[in-house]
Formats: structure tokens, C-alpha cells, sequence
């Protein structure tokens, strides 16, 4: 990975969406620093539209996305997508008319994994949720990594996918990842096709849940907490973790876009 002060102007200046983790990204665990908030602002100023990419519920997305200034937010790892039109929240689930099956089909195989892990707790936001169910891995609770393997490989004997991020082990039905549906978000929102939303857009994260997102977009940055092993790596890193490296990144993308509009006029 390259420091993201190698980011060009010419790059910065070719992008027109900026999407974002929330978890260790722009979130400090999840406390959202002043520097991190404003800098939504900046970023919006300089003319990227911006979306929250995020394992995080859809039950969050329906407040970030009528509260900050964002074009709207991917949640539950890209099953569920929130946005304003007219002022009016308007949710996408992906999963259209199974929902209500595939939630029962899972509801019965999470009941069958706290039979087999007794141990295990449930995320306090899986309240929440619409797609998937949450268990705190590394939020509240400290999982050890070879008991997390040995749930997601019960997972999967039952049907069911698992993603994991740096605090929660994700059980799902759904066949989406947060690349996929935020694809999908931005062709509904935008009308962009799979180029021209991977070229046009920059991702940053920090995790192993944003590997889809880090193989999907051309530009890709990770906060320096980054620690997921990952086939495609994102290209540019910041020197700080988590809402300072979030601010950082959006300072270097603000400054680069702004000498290009410059050098233009």
C-alpha cells in the first residue's frame, strides 16, 4: 500500500463518490469525532456525493441518511439501502418479497448456533436488523479467532453465509456484499453502470468484511488500523487509525480536487 499522499490530482479530480466503513473508519470504535463529521462536509463541498457502506444495521442507516450530509447509506453488507428522495426516507431491501421467508430460515439457524455455542452474545444493535443477525465478536465481547472459525464453519453446514468485521460476526441468507449493493445502490440512485460506479467511485475501510469493496473500486483506501489479510489490498493507506485517518483522507482528497478545479479555471 502506498501513503495517500501519493494520491494524484488527477485521480482525485476523477472521482464523483466517496464511499465509506463506519466501524474503525470514520468511527472511533463508535464514538464520531468533530474532525471525522466535519469532514463529511468538506467532502461535500468539493462535489463527491458520499455513502456509508456499512455491516452496521439498517436501523442506523435510516437516521445517517436523513442526518448527515450523505446521498444515502448500504447497510447489513449490502442488503439493505436507505436514502431521501423528496425529504422522504425510502428504504431498499434487495431481497424484495423473500424477506420475510429468509428471516425465518434464519432465525432458526441462529437458534441452532447459540445451542451449539452457549457462550456466544448477540450485537446490541441486532434489534436493528433486517437481513442478517450480529454476534459481538470484538465490540463488548472477545471471541478467541479459532472459536469464531469453528462458528462460521457451523454456519455454513446449515446454509448460511458469515462475514466478519472487526467487532461482529454476521450470519446471513443473502447473496450481496457491500461491493454488490453498492453497486446496485448507485446504479438506482445515480444511473451508473458496474464501470462507470468502480471507476468513478473511491472506498475506504479498514476490515475484512470491506474485501469486496477494496477487489470492486480502482480508487481504495485503508485507515492505518487496517489489519485484514486480504487478495486485493486497498492502494493507499493513511498515516492515522480510524476517524483521524478518515479526516486525513478527506483533507488530502479535498486539497487535490480543489489545486485541479483551480489549475482549470
Amino acid at each position: 500500500m502506498r501513503p495517500i499522499a501519493d494520491l494524484s490530482e488527477e485521480e482525485a479530480r476523477r472521482l464523483r463518490a466517496l464511499l465509506f466503513d463506519l466501524d474503525d473508519t470514520l468511527l472511533d470504535g463508535t464514538t464520531l469525532s468533530e474532525a471525522a463529521y466535519s469532514s463529511l462536509f468538506r467532502l461535500r463541498e468539493s462535489g463527491l456525493a458520499l455513502v456509508a457502506v456499512t455491516g452496521r444495521p439498517s436501523g442506523w442507516g435510516e437516521v445517517i441518511a436523513r442526518q448527515w450530509p450523505i446521498d444515502g447509506a448500504v447497510t447489513e453488507n449490502g442488503a439493505i439501502a436507505c436514502q431521501l428522495e423528496s425529504g422522504k426516507l425510502e428504504l431498499s431491501d434487495f431481497a424484495g418479497p423473500h424477506r420475510a421467508e429468509r428471516r425465518a430460515r434464519l432465525d432458526a439457524i441462529v437458534r441452532a448456533v447459540f445451542e451449539r455455542f452457549p457462550e456466544l452474545r448477540a450485537s446490541d444493535d441486532v434489534s436493528a436488523r433486517r437481513s442478517d443477525f450480529t454476534i459481538d465478536i470484538g465490540e463488548h465481547e472477545r471471541v478467541p479467532r479459532a472459536v469464531v472459525e469453528d462458528v462460521r464453519a457451523f454456519v455454513r453446514g446449515l446454509g448460511a453465509r458469515t462475514t466478519t468485521s472487526s467487532v461482529h460476526l454476521h450470519v446471513t441468507l443473502d447473496g450481496l456484499d457491500k461491493a454488490a449493493g453498492a453497486v446496485r445502490f448507485l446504479g438506482g440512485r445515480f444511473g451508473w453502470d458496474f464501470t462507470e460506479s468502480t471507476s468513478l467511485s473511491a472506498f475506504i475501510g479498514d476490515s475484512e468484511n470491506d474485501a469486496a469493496c477494496f477487489g470492486a473500486f480502482r480508487t481504495t483506501f485503508a485507515v492505518h488500523n487496517f489489519r485484514a489479510r486480504l487478495t486485493v489490498p486497498p492502494r493507499f493507506v493513511t498515516k492515522g487509525d480510524r476517524g483521524t485517518g478518515f479526516a486525513e483522507a478527506a483533507s488530502v482528497l479535498v486539497a487535490r480536487r480543489a489545486t485541479g478545479q483551480k489549475d482549470a479555471k
